[in-house]
């Protein structure tokens, strides 16, 4: 900055000198200027005061008269030998000399300026004195040489031409004592203006230079709260992540989020949200420990960069530790909670980028089951770049109609009877194979793409049902939906309107949402649970027992079954603590007359353990897997399907259980 301020000020006083030598050359020009019109204005005064009244109209080609003659030696030898001029001609009107107070020029060969002043023009020249082509002797002084006509007579008519020398030094003192006070003020005035432009130029470069420190500062920084911004929070990640490498040790990076910030927003308005915003910012900066690296990512999201290796257990806390205290703004006094997702490096990857991914994705993870904090785990991460293409793929195949539907029985446990089937969709894809819907639903999940997907299984497992005939008249159809479904206003009457068209009775299908589906818009998916149930639609709440449904809004919505985790069902016979729970939930949804659903059964301990805990329905691989439409239809004829293995002999022998799949 220095360095530019340096050029600025030599490059203006080298514009000002350039300025100052062209209006010194003016000012020249015009002193010059000004010396000839004086030295016409002295030529016309002896013109018409002293020459012209001796004239009496005759043309001076004619040559003087001797009374002219010695009237002009008089007047001029007074007039030379005062100084008052150098040399004096008269010429004719065809240029040549008929007078000459020192006899030169006689004879010569005429001026043009001489003949340009005999038609009438008046010529001023600054020269020296015996200098022009026709002259003689040595140079001498400098002079104003000026030719002008001569008119006398009644007509006023030019009969000659003034050739006249006038002694320039008196006029150029004259000009020059001005000219000298002229050069003087602009030089002041010159030096003024280039203080003036360096005090402009200081000024301005003292703001450019703030204003360099606050582009700096601020293309790196969050100008809310101060913080490092993304930019920056990730080239110190980086150099964290480069550090740790070479040290041999661990660096944390977790991303922190704001959870219901949007309510505040919409509540009390955006300056609010702004201090509660700032409040936070200090707070994280307080709890941070030296070397750590706290920034803001961009609207409630902060990312944290610690120098040690975390665990969801210290994250957790140090966010609870962070919210917990109460936030006034203007008189209200609000909680703040938070969720943050974090991983370990090297660990869990050294790209920068791909850590902040994977941050992110555990952010998602920790927010959809309620968690303070939550480390990446490759099993949660379905942000694969690979399923971009798959997504793409996945929609053209359902207009291919390469989805398949499979069909899981669910059974009475106290007798065997098959009450119902859960319709289980397969992606047929035509390189990749058969995939499960573990490796495409989560994905469509994110996209509206669920809703077409939702769709062809709702209509594809109504059509099934009513395929079946008098195998399956009293059947019912387990279908699953998400919570994008739920939050579509007019999902309800899509799914009436689409039994209608299938001619399926509405109590036949059984619409199952999982507790975190419920949860995500309580109010709407109220709505959409009553709505379904008034028009004899069963609805199940899946995953039972790992969401955080309370009892009180369990006990407000019409829903007709509950359906235990499979991570209870599956260990309850080694786990007594899960077995509790099976039993507890068991016998708050019958208290709700509700029937329970357990799935997960593998073995024949768990089927048993099921039973005597009084469970209504089983459903599991022990009992049957998922099959295709017409391998179900003949599992339920009763013949053995090759690959389908309902495996109740050993149970049945020692545990009396009817099977009754007609």
């Amino acid at each position: 900055m220095i360095r530019l301020f340096l050029v600025y000020a030599a490059i203006s006083l080298v514009a000002v000198l350039a300025l100052g030598v062209v209006l010194a050359g003016s000012y020249r020009t015009d002193a010059r200027d000004r010396g000839l019109a004086e030295g016409r204005s002295k030529a016309s005064l002896v013109a018409q005061t002293a020459i012209e009244p001796l004239l009496d109209g005759t043309p001076l080609s004619d040559r003087l008269g001797p009374a002219e003659q010695v009237a002009l030696e008089g007047l001029v030898g007074r007039l030379v030998g005062t100084r008052t001029v150098l040399r004096l001609r008269l010429r004719d009107v065809q240029g040549r000399v008929v007078f000459s107070d020192d006899g030169s020029g006689v004879n010569e060969i005429p001026d043009d300026e001489a003949l340009e002043a005999a038609h009438g023009a008046v010529i001023t020249n600054l020269t020296d004195l015996n200098t022009d082509s026709n002259d003689s002797g040595r140079s001498g002084v400098q002079v104003v040489e000026v030719y002008r006509p001569l008119v006398a007579g009644p007509g006023s008519q030019i009969v000659g031409v003034l050739e006249i020398y006038l002694p320039y030094s008196p006029i150029n003192q004259d000009v020059s004592a001005g000219l000298d006070r002229l050069y003087r003020d602009l030089a002041i005035g010159l030096a003024v203006l280039w203080l003036v432009l360096l005090g402009i130029c200081t000024s301005v470069t003292r703001g450019l230079r703030r204003q360099v420190v606050l582009n700096a500062f601020l293309a790196e920084h969050d100008p809310l709260t101060g913080l490092p911004n993304r930019r920056l929070f990730e080239r110190r990640a980086k150099e964290a992540i480069a550090a740790a490498l070479r040290d041999d040790t661990s660096v944390t990076i977790a991303i922190v989020d704001l959870d219901r910030f949007k309510e505040i927003n919409d509540t009390l308005g955006h300056r609010s949200g702004d201090r509660v915003l700032i409040e936070l910012a200090r707070r994280l900066i307080d709890s941070a420990s030296a070397g750590d690296t706290v920034a803001r990512l961009g609207g409630d999201e902060f990312g944290l960069i610690l120098l040690c290796a975390a665990d969801p257990d210290s994250l957790g806390l140090r966010i609870r530790t962070v919210t917990a205290p109460v936030v006034e703004i203007d008189g209200l006094h609000l909680t703040i909670e938070a969720s943050a997702g974090f991983v370990v490096a090297p660990t869990d990857g050294q790209d920068a980028q791909e850590l902040l991914q994977r941050a992110d994705v555990a952010l998602y993870v920790a927010k959809s089951k309620q968690l303070d904090a939550t480390r990446y785990n490759s099993a949660d991460d379905h942000y694969d770049p690979n399923n971009l293409g798959l997504i793409a793929e996945l929609r053209r195949g359902i207009d291919a109609g390469q989805l398949v539907l499979h069909f899981q029985p669910m059974m009475r446990a106290v007798d065997g009877h098959v009450g119902a089937v859960e319709a289980l969709v397969r992606w047929n894809h035509p390189t990749r194979g058969l995939l499960g819907p573990d490796r495409f639903i989560p994905l469509a999940e994110q996209t509206d793409l669920v809703d077409q997907l939702t769709t062809w299984v709702l209509r594809a497992a109504l059509c099934g049902l009513r395929d079946l005939g008098a195998l399956g008249e009293e059947l019912e159809v387990a279908v699953n939906v998400s919570a994008r479904n739920l939050s579509r206003p007019d999902f309800a009457r899509h799914v009436i309107r689409t039994i209608e068209e299938v001619g399926v009775a509405p109590g036949r299908l059984v619409i199952e949402i999982t507790e975190t589906a419920l949860l995500t818009d309580p109010v709407r998916a109220a709505s959409v649970v009553a709505e379904l149930s008034a028009a004899g639609v069963k609805v199940s709440l899946d995953d039972f027992g790992c969401g955080q449904t309370s009892l009180g809004y369990l006990s407000t919505l019409p829903v007709h079954e509950l359906k235990i985790d499979r991570i209870f069902v599956s260990d309850m016979v080694d786990n007594p603590t899960h077995d509790v729970i099976v039993r507890s939930i068991v016998d708050l949804g019958h208290n709700l007359g509700l029937r329970v659903v357990g799935e997960g059964v593998e073995t024949h301990a768990v089927l048993l353990h099921l039973r005597s805990a009084g469970c209504d329905v089983a459903q599991g691989f022990l009992l049957a897997r998922p099959m295709p439409l017409g391998q179900l239809r003949v599992w339920l004829a009763g013949v053995p399907v090759a690959g389908v293995i309902p495996a109740w002999t050993d149970a049945i022998a020692t545990h009396p259980l009817m099977i009754d799949v007609r």
